[in-house]
């Protein structure tokens, strides 16, 4: 193997390197938790505001859908008999409130924009210190 191709492979394997920092931000605050990949770039405070955040709508999604699930359970006759999908249906229409319905689409809507925007930050992030430390080098 010649020197020119040794080189070649060792830029090659810094190429990758610095592609991490931006990558490494998408795929733990994508797959994992928004904010994770903030803190990983060392911005703190940045990223447990969006972990905070998407915790909470998180949170608050999940009480919502079990209080529907047990006013539905409630609504539905249990005499031992056979469940009717009619009555399973009426409980289902009975228990929806427009209220909540409102509450529920608009925590899902900002759980979903905080996990696009950590996304999108941590890769603009990552490819700033990505540039940062080639332009060190």
């Amino acid at each position: 193997m010649s020197i020119s191709a040794l080189n070649q492979k060792l830029t090659d394997a810094n190429d990758i390197q610095q592609m991490n920092n931006a990558i490494r931000a998408v795929l733990l605050s994508g797959l994992v938790l928004p904010g994770l990949g903030q803190v990983v770039l060392k911005r703190y405070a940045r990223g447990i505001f969006l972990m905070g955040v998407t915790l909470i709508f998180t949170g608050f999604i999940v009480v919502k859908a079990v209080q529907q699930a047990l006013r539905i359970l409630n609504r539905i006759p249990l005499d031992g008999s056979p469940i009717d999908m009619g009555d399973i249906y009426r409980a289902v229409s009975q228990a929806s409130t427009a209220s909540d319905s409102r509450l529920m689409y608009l925590s899902l809507f900002l759980l979903i924009f905080c996990w696009i925007y950590g996304v999108v930050d941590g890769y603009l992030l990552g490819k700033k210190m990505d540039q940062i430390e080639k332009a060190d080098r």
